[in-house]
């Protein structure tokens, strides 16, 4: 849970990186409340232990940036579901609705924002862990900071090769101009240097920290990760191998669903990892998570901008009685559990739940919302990581035993909703599976790619324009495939 002492990365100091690039990175609730600092040539950076500090703090602190959270990332791990849609006004950023319909180029902003977002996440991350190994430190802390540095990186090279299929894959940073133009990597490379990181990442992270350091990449977030990237690969031995493992670390769910997602319940039992966000008053660089705010309730003081709104489809989705659905989705016209009134005007009829911070807590003049976190992954996925991957192995009584845990919590005590799956038919079951991820995960940005992974996009997306063959990747970048001097080459269809 949140505490009003240090946390998280308040504040970065601004500071020069190896190949004579300068970073200035914002952050969130912090392990360190650095002042603000000249920028420092790179010849007289990475020679401390606080030199490595800071530059692992800001690896951090660049998962909330813009390019991160906002537009570019729901753009692309969103708005192609049946369960979004682009909300706000229809000329208000009207480009976001190509990532609806499935008419977005390879020279869509989003698309170049999200990529280099990523690679930036990455260019952080290899500079600690070409940098860090160098200082004169205590031993202890310099491979757990490395560690931490694999996992960040291995999180940033899973969204990119999700989204874009081969991707060039860089561990190091340049030593010199041959270095720079990368050409695409195969896939299945990328996937093992991810894999790679997670699992020496998880062999050197702890399970859990003291309240100073709570927030940073963990053991157990090195598995779950690492489960995830083998269950887009159909790997099932070892996700249910890693997800068994997470499961014996103390890990449990949350008793209450939607009070899970507002702030005094972050990094609660269930949180396996969350990006920390965080309103510091005084510092707005550093108060700059958007990710709330573009989806807040649109035209209210302390509001958003009312982009990326559930879907009449989601709604329908849900069964009778489900709690999870008015956890989810806010809808206009009705009071928050926390007392704000939804006013019924607008074109936008639906908002989502899961980002809302009561209005009440918006400070004039910074980012609404700046305060929430951003779920990552939580123990419910596991659960229904492990279930699916049981099934998929033939072991349905564990598959029901892990999927029920989730439906349990659902229901909150009420059994006369959401009753236990029973079918052990392996189809019938599987599609159970399906649609709890679905209905537990959504608006959590997995249900475009999990139906893409799962083989049924042309199906559930076909009638909003995705083309099988084409739109199971975005395109390269078209500014980057440029810069390349075509050494990049573009995704088929585009």
């Amino acid at each position: 849970m949140k505490r009003n002492h240090t946390l998280y990365i308040k504040r970065i100091a601004s500071f020069a990186l190896p190949v004579l690039l300068v970073i200035t990175a914002g952050c969130g609730k912090s392990f360190l409340d650095v002042p603000p600092q000249g920028q420092q040539p790179a010849e007289v950076f990475w020679k401390t232990e606080a030199d490595a500090t800071k530059a692992v703090n800001a690896m951090y602190a660049n998962l909330h940036e813009w390019r991160q959270v906002a537009f570019a990332a729901l753009s692309v791990e969103d708005l192609g579901s049946e369960e979004t849609e682009k909300g706000s006004d229809p000329n208000d950023a009207s480009f976001l609705s190509n990532f609806d319909n499935f008419t977005v180029t390879a020279s869509d902003g989003q698309v170049a924002d999200f990529w280099k977002g990523q690679y930036q996440e990455v260019n952080l991350c290899n500079q600690v862990l070409d940098s860090v190994p160098k200082i004169d430190m205590d031993d202890a802390l310099k491979n757990r900071y490395l560690a931490e540095a694999k996992f960040v990186r291995a999180y940033a090279y899973f969204r990119l090769v999700r989204a874009y299929g081969d991707v060039p894959l860089r561990l190091h940073t340049p030593k010199g101009p041959e270095e720079y133009n990368l050409p695409r990597t195969p896939k299945a490379d990328v996937w093992a240097a991810i894999e790679k990181d997670l699992t020496e990442a998880a062999a050197v992270l702890p399970p859990s920290y003291g309240a100073t350091d709570l927030g940073r990449a963990t053991k157990g977030a090195a598995l779950a990760l690492n489960a995830k990237v083998a269950m887009y690969q159909k790997k099932w031995q070892d996700v249910f191998t890693y997800t068994n493992q997470v499961m014996g670390l103390g890990y449990s769910l949350f008793p209450n669903y939607g009070k899970l997602f507002r702030i005094p319940n972050e990094n609660s039992v269930e949180s396996i990892f969350e990006i920390q966000c965080q309103t510091i008053i005084g510092n707005k660089d550093a108060s700059n998570s958007q990710y709330s705010q573009i989806q807040g309730v649109k035209s209210q003081p302390g509001g958003g901008w009312g982009f990326n709104t559930p879907t009449q489809a989601l709604v329908d989705a849900y069964e009778p009685g489900d709690p999870r659905k008015n956890a989810t989705i806010l809808f206009r016209g009705t009071i928050t559990a926390e007392g704000d009134s939804i006013k019924n005007v607008g074109i936008n009829r639906r908002f989502n739940y899961k980002s809302y911070v009561p209005f009440t807590q918006w400070v004039s003049g910074y980012n609404e919302g700046a305060d929430q976190n951003i779920r990552v992954i939580r123990y419910a996925e596991v659960l229904l990581m492990n279930a699916e991957a049981a099934n998929e192995l033939g072991n349905s009584g564990q598959a029901l035993s892990s999927l029920n845990a989730v439906r349990a919590r659902a229901r909150a005590g009420n059994n006369a909703i959401l009753p236990d799956v029973t079918t052990t038919d392996q189809a019938q079951l599987r599609l159970a599976i399906w649609h709890e991820r679905q209905i537990e995960l959504a608006m959590e940005r997995d249900r475009f790619f999990d139906v893409i992974r799962q083989g049924r996009a042309p199906q559930v997306f076909g009638p909003l324009g995705f083309k099988a063959g084409k739109n199971e990747l975005m395109p390269i970048p078209q500014v980057e495939i440029d810069l390349s001097v075509n050494k990049l080459t573009q995704n088929p269809g585009y």
